[in-house]
């Protein structure tokens, strides 16, 4: 039996990352693909005007725009990114998502060992 560490994905076939998931009025969706002690990697699909208030991570966190654009705001310093454009977020700074219009990302957060 094989052992795989990723889940809620198709092995050994080519994917667009945007299209497993799914925008729902009203919500931001999730699908994790990875979560253990060193690494969660999850799949966002946000409403409009939905968001991720301010929070921190034990983690380092990097968010890589599959679809749309998101504001996102690290220690009070805004940005507004685009489809293709990646930003970190630093582990124990304060951060927060935001949609104006529809978007996608990709979540990744490393954790310390």
């Amino acid at each position: 039996m094989e052992t795989h560490y990723l889940k809620n994905i198709e092995f050994k076939s080519a994917l667009e990352l945007s299209s497993l998931v799914e925008y729902q009025q009203g919500q931001v969706v999730s699908r994790t693909l990875a979560q253990n002690k060193a690494v969660s990697i999850t799949l966002f699909a946000f409403d409009e005007n939905e968001e991720i208030s301010s929070h921190s991570s034990d983690g380092d966190a990097m968010v890589t725009i599959l679809e749309g654009t998101a504001h996102i705001t690290i220690e009070n310093q805004q940005f507004s990114l685009s489809e293709g454009k990646t930003i970190v977020m630093p582990a124990g700074v304060p951060h927060a998502v935001a949609a104006d219009g529809k978007f996608k990302m990709l979540l990744t957060v490393v954790f310390p060992q």
